[in-house]
């Protein structure tokens, strides 16, 4: 048997048919709204009910990874810019000119991912500008979540109905 038949058929490289697709596609959505900019969650909640230690950890956290993504996008924030337009343009060449499902796939998950993160270089530079802290850092932190859960609702229904769409006209099983 052929190495490459046995991978494909294992993979199953027809997405919006595969269960593992929508699972992967959840869970990559719900990650991203759970960490904000690299700060869990529960660590903005906890903040804002205990404060003291708890706000004192939040802002150092929002701090280093503040830092951190300000410097990676000074450093090399033009090349990445670059690689991932390439990247999302041979998706699209692959996916909706060709009509290679698994490129339309990756498109729809990676497409609105490139918002979150130009949204968290954005909030990274706020954060710094502003030099926030305590409440009003919690709340800039929950408002950004928020813009990242938007974004995942209407990303999750765009690929929803495309997948129902491309499931409908050209069948699950071809």
């Amino acid at each position: 048997m052929d190495l490459y038949a046995t991978l494909f058929e294992i993979i199953d490289m027809r997405s919006f048919s595969n269960l593992w697709y929508w699972i992967g596609l959840a869970v990559a959505w719900s990650m991203a709204s759970y960490w904000v900019m690299g700060v869990p969650y529960d660590m903005i909640q906890r903040a804002g009910r205990v404060e003291g230690d708890a706000q004192d950890d939040l802002e150092t956290i929002v701090r280093v990874n503040c830092n951190r993504i300000t410097s990676l996008s000074e450093q090399s924030g033009l090349s990445m810019i670059a690689v991932a337009s390439a990247i999302l343009t041979s998706l699209v060449i692959m996916g909706f000119w060709y009509s290679i499902e698994f490129a339309q796939a990756v498109f729809l998950l990676m497409f609105p991912m490139m918002f979150v993160g130009l949204l968290s270089v954005r909030a990274a530079i706020m954060i710094q500008r502003r030099e926030l802290s305590g409440k009003a850092l919690r709340s800039y932190m929950l408002r950004h979540r928020l813009m990242v859960q938007l974004i995942g609702m209407v990303a999750i229904l765009i690929t929803a109905m495309w997948g129902m769409y491309h499931n409908l006209a050209y069948g699950v099983l071809r």
